[in-house]
């Protein structure tokens, strides 16, 4: 399940920035934010654009503060509050002066992007995670974004599977459900 290639990626790096900029529990460990901010916030972005230039720490606090407000979309969303979740990204809409433009750079063809040039760096990251989640928020695929439901990990996921039951942030946690679960089975 695709919505379209450059939704897809704005996507991604909203899960990657939620999941390394927001303190939580993540596969059963604290996670906190480690180290310099500004190098966690570089990896979350290259996980998606590896090629994406260097952030500094005064973007990534502008990042993990644009983190911290997606996240409450991905909980809406598990809590089964769409409304919230909507509310939330007209929210960042707004606050951002989203608005889609076509453009071309690095060589690649004409895409769209969702903020106009000129802005800053965190906030046209903003207007473009608000609009890839309102697009997915918009369509049948709604309630593909989740919270992982694995003891002790807050971490989030957009489910792109074909019957949407993920429930899990990684193959991590999954298997740590299933091998505690087979472990309580085997002591009962």
């Amino acid at each position: 399940m695709n919505f379209n290639s450059h939704t897809d990626l704005v996507v991604r790096v909203a899960v990657e920035l939620v999941n390394a900029l927001t303190p939580g529990e993540g596969h059963g460990r604290a996670v906190p934010p480690s180290g310099e901010r500004a190098a966690v916030a570089n990896s979350a972005l290259r996980a998606v654009y590896p090629s994406h230039r260097e952030v500094t720490e005064a973007e990534a606090g502008e990042l993990a503060a644009t983190a911290a407000r997606l996240r409450a979309v991905f909980e809406a969303v598990a809590r089964g509050d769409l409304d919230a979740a909507a509310q939330q990204v007209n929210d960042l809409l707004e606050e951002t002066h989203a608005r889609p433009m076509l453009e071309r750079h690095d060589g690649e063809p004409w895409h769209l992007h969702f903020h106009g040039p000129g802005g800053t760096m965190a906030g046209d990251w903003a207007a473009s995670c608000a609009t890839g989640l309102a697009m997915v928020l918009g369509s049948e695929f709604g309630d593909r974004l989740g919270v992982c439901t694995a003891p002790h990990c807050d971490r989030v996921y957009v489910d792109v599977s074909r019957n949407g039951t993920r429930r899990f942030c990684s193959t991590t946690c999954q298997n740590r459900v299933k091998t505690a679960a087979f472990r309580a089975r085997g002591r009962a």
